[in-house]
């Protein structure tokens, strides 16, 4: 009896030390498509967080909606059913953090040199610390570039959106942008976007290249315009209870990987965005074109009346604090 008892006890430690070795779950959800720039900056950071905490943490990766769609996926993280997520920045406003739709509006940014001077800056910083009290922490923002403008017809001057049903985002700000057009606003969640294309419940929408073609929106949009008329980025964030309840070095470990993540998030965003045209170019299923300095001044001076518009919703001052910074 006393050799059972002594392996009993022996065999419980084995179990207890078996468990207290079993790595640090993290479920790092995102809707998009692995070959985007968020989708293998996902995967980098996977990588770099399993190097650098020794194998304490595992990152799972959940890509194109898998465990949740646009409007359930932040809800999943304040609730802790997943722990990481890299939503785009218009998705805070129904949170009531209205400040990150700012970066919706359009021809804000002139280049990208411009727009890190505020997501690394002041700005940036203090529009992530507005997440805590919402029961997340931001890390890093991540760089999708600049959108293209795509539908079933040319799309050359602002009454050319005239009637159309344009596909965006849940924000007021591209809910203006798209009446300010002359179109009509849907919003439909990313996984559906192709669908609506297909059959028809959508006429168009807005994209940056590397999305619409790993989403095969080009062959169900005959025309697409390099309107760069706006941005679009995302915040990687994590559930702010779950993150100060890791271990220091671990959170070190993690803060390492993703500051690595983030550097290698922003060389390939430009360049896929790049490669995707090309591809939608040799496609051939859609004609594409760039508009004339003229007609670039008619899209301008249609949408820059948004800014004054979103002015009580987003702040006044932060408007012309992040337009101050961007020049």
């Amino acid at each position: 009896m006393q050799l059972k008892a002594i392996l009993a006890v022996l065999a419980t430690v084995a179990s207890f030390g078996a468990w207290a070795q079993a790595p640090i779950v993290i479920k790092f959800s995102h809707v998009v498509a692995p070959d985007t720039p968020k989708g293998q900056a996902a995967e980098r950071f996977q990588a770099l967080a399993a190097k650098y905490s020794k194998g304490r943490v595992k990152v799972e990766v959940y890509p194109e909606s898998q465990l949740y769609k646009d409007k359930e996926e932040l809800e999943a993280l304040q609730l802790g059913a997943v722990q990481m997520l890299a939503p785009s920045l218009a998705k805070f406003g129904p949170l009531g953090v209205k400040e990150f739709e700012a970066f919706d509006l359009p021809y804000l940014f002139p280049s990208k040199a411009a727009l890190y001077r505020v997501t690394e800056g002041p700005i940036g910083k203090s529009l992530l610390k507005k997440l805590e009290p919402k029961g997340i922490t931001g890390l890093a923002y991540w760089d999708n570039g600049f959108k293209v403008m795509s539908a079933n017809k040319p799309l050359r001057v602002p009454a050319d959106f005239r009637g159309l049903k344009m596909r965006i985002q849940s924000s007021k700000v591209l809910d203006a942008q798209m009446r300010a057009l002359g179109a009509y606003p849907q919003v439909l969640a990313f996984s559906e976007v192709y669908q609506a294309l297909k059959i028809g419940v959508a006429d168009g929408t807005e994209n940056p290249p590397s999305n619409m073609f790993t989403q095969k929106m080009h062959e169900v949009q005959k025309h697409v315009t390099l309107s760069n008329h706006g941005y679009l980025g995302y915040a990687v964030i994590v559930n702010k209870k779950f993150w100060e309840g890791l271990p220091a070095d671990v959170r070190r470990s993690l803060e390492l990987a993703m500051r690595e993540a983030t550097v290698y998030e922003k060389q390939i965003s430009q360049r896929d965005n790049d490669l995707a045209m090309e591809a939608i170019r040799r496609a051939g299923t859609t004609v594409v074109y760039s508009l004339t300095p003229q007609e670039q001044a008619a899209w301008r001076k249609a949408l820059l009346p948004v800014h004054k518009q979103m002015e009580n919703r987003i702040g006044k001052e932060l408007i012309e604090a992040i337009t101050k910074a961007a020049k």
